[in-house]
């Protein structure tokens, strides 16, 4: 375990709505170890997908500086990003995103073949995923023939296909069923390993009960409870 896998510093982002500044995040400072799982807590409008996507560099902070193995992700260029988040990172809504045209194992192999270019290794990486979540029989659906925790266990499958170190999932189970919920949230805690971190955000107390580490973030800052 790397204790400073993932290390916030003085993070701030704020936004403007009608010429009013509206603070979200305000001087957060984070350290975070691999090989674990972190819960995000806070009710809605306390900055949880804001941190999340400052994290996952689909957003940048006003101030601040955001260091994964010892490199700060906020001083890369917008292609460095690209490339960076495409190899290291992926993020897991609660609506999945599923593209409604591809079949389940076109939609987890595409995030494959767009690293790679090599379409026939990636059909095989995304069949086996797709078997080891138990969608052996889903393979070739496409998401309206699927159940919401189905969609959703191919949008976890899509997610890991790259082998990423920081996965970031926003709500994953909010618009499921607790069967459904729970089969989910057992697939997320399968892929704890060494060399990655996963934070889920969540408003779910039972499920953050479950995680290694759970963060509440309340007036811009965050509290640490392990």
């Amino acid at each position: 375990m790397t204790d400073n896998f993932l290390n916030i510093y003085a993070l701030s982002k704020s936004y403007t709505d009608n010429n009013e500044k509206i603070n979200v995040l305000s001087d957060l400072n984070l350290t975070l170890a691999d090989n674990s799982i972190a819960s995000l807590l806070g009710p809605s409008g306390s900055g949880k997908s804001t941190l999340l996507h400052l994290l996952a560099l689909l957003d940048k902070p006003n101030s601040g500086a955001i260091k994964f193995n010892n490199t700060d992700l906020t001083s890369l260029s917008d292609f460095e990003m690209t490339i960076y988040r495409r190899n290291e990172i992926s993020i897991i809504y609660q609506n999945n995103n599923l593209i409604s045209d591809l079949t389940a194992l076109e939609n987890v192999a595409i995030a494959n073949i767009c690293k790679t270019n090599d379409k026939k290794n990636a059909n095989i990486l995304a069949k086996k995923l797709l078997v080891d979540f138990g969608l052996e029989s889903r393979v070739n659906h496409f998401p309206y023939q699927m159940s919401g925790g189905e969609q959703q266990r191919v949008a976890i499958a899509r997610a890991v296909i790259n082998e990423p170190k920081l996965i970031f999932a926003d709500e994953p189970t909010g618009s499921l069923d607790q069967k459904n919920a729970d089969l989910v949230l057992d697939y997320l805690f399968q892929l704890r390993k060494k060399n990655r971190l996963i934070v889920i955000a969540t408003h779910n107390r039972d499920l953050a009960n479950k995680t290694d580490l759970r963060l509440t973030l309340s007036d811009g800052n965050v509290k640490v409870d392990s």
